[in-house]
């Protein structure tokens, strides 16, 4: 485990690079690891994840793209059916990976992604 100064404060990441407690996570904090990794987070980045986080903290993994795209596709891609590339072009290094990475949750939970 890495303990790393971010957002104003020490952060703990595993060694995958993700965070090592899914209550570390604040909003701050997601700016500082878009930034980082040269994301600036709109309202449709916010949408993900905020919806990543909601949904793991009741169901304890992330849910699959299918189920983002069914419960905020509408959010994501406003003018157009959205798709998992629509939802995957707002996360470009990595798609769902990288917006798990962002939402704060744990490593091993996004294989599903």
């Amino acid at each position: 485990m890495t303990a790393v100064q971010i957002a104003g404060r020490e952060v703990h990441f595993n060694k995958q690079g993700h965070l090592a407690s899914f209550l570390d996570w604040d909003n701050d904090l997601a700016e500082a690891l878009a930034a980082e990794e040269g994301l600036e987070l709109t309202d449709c980045h916010w949408s993900v994840i905020n919806f990543l986080r909601e949904y793991y903290a009741f169901h304890e993994i992330p849910p699959s793209p299918k189920v983002v795209i069914r419960a905020i596709g509408h959010e994501v891609s406003r003018h157009t059916p959205c798709t998992r590339k629509n939802l995957e072009s707002l996360f470009p290094d990595g798609g769902c990976k990288q917006a798990c990475r962002i939402a704060g949750l744990p490593n091993y939970y996004c294989h599903a992604c």
